[in-house]
């Protein structure tokens, strides 16, 4: 799989910013949860995985769709969904150990690169390349920073742990899937296959998207 250059370079200064040193710091403890029953624990985090999607979660809504829009095939949208779903999995549980740590200063700022990205590629191919599901999964460890940040503003039991990460990150992941779902209802299914979907809904689209958040990385950025 040959990468082009300019990937490389994104990857190369996205890298040196997510990877530069930080201090390590100690997730927030929720200690009115650990006295309340599992299943509260479980609806609670449940909830919250769900709502940081939807309705708050717009700029992980805006990257979701923009997975969406690269092609109609079921396949293509599902090879990307995964990858970003195991990779964003993988950094909130690092993050919410304390192995890993970034600042959301950072974060945020890389979150909405990504979103650009993403969006622009789509205007640039037309179907799914080897090097899409990599930058995906990239992309997906930078969300996954994001996801820690705001679970850590609220904290985790400290005799539920597990229990409230994986209940957050399965309300992520249905927050997702409703995503997707209606993009496909309402978008690939009714226009896919008709003529001028990529010039009249995939670009405009992705153009749109592009545009805010571009502006994202810069208010971000200051």
């Amino acid at each position: 799989m040959k990468l082009p250059t300019t990937y490389w370079t994104i990857f190369f200064l996205c890298g040196l910013i997510v990877l530069s040193p930080s201090v390590v710091s100690g997730h927030t403890i929720n200690y009115v949860l650990e006295k309340s029953a599992a299943t509260d624990v479980v609806w609670f985090y449940f909830k919250l995985g769900v709502g940081h999607i939807l309705p708050l979660g717009i700029d992980h809504i805006l990257f979701v769709i923009s997975l969406c829009l690269l092609s109609t095939r079921v396949k293509t949208i599902l090879w990307q969904a995964t990858a970003f779903t195991v990779a964003h999995s993988v950094t909130l549980a690092l993050s919410m150990k304390n192995i890993l740590f970034v600042p959301g200063a950072i974060v945020e700022p890389v979150i909405a690169l990504s979103i650009v990205f993403v969006a622009v590629e789509n205007i640039l191919i037309r179907e799914l390349k080897k090097w899409r599901i990599g930058i995906v999964f990239f992309f997906g460890l930078i969300h996954g920073l994001g996801f820690a940040s705001a679970l850590n503003e609220i904290g985790l039991p400290r005799n539920k742990f597990y229990t409230s990460i994986l209940s957050f990150n399965a309300g992520v992941e249905i927050g997702q899937i409703i995503v997707i779902t209606g993009v496909f209802a309402l978008v690939v299914l009714p226009f896919g296959r008709k003529n001028g979907y990529r010039k009249f809904i995939v670009n405009p689209a992705s153009g749109s998207i592009a545009l805010l958040a571009a502006y994202w990385v810069i208010k971000r950025s200051f």
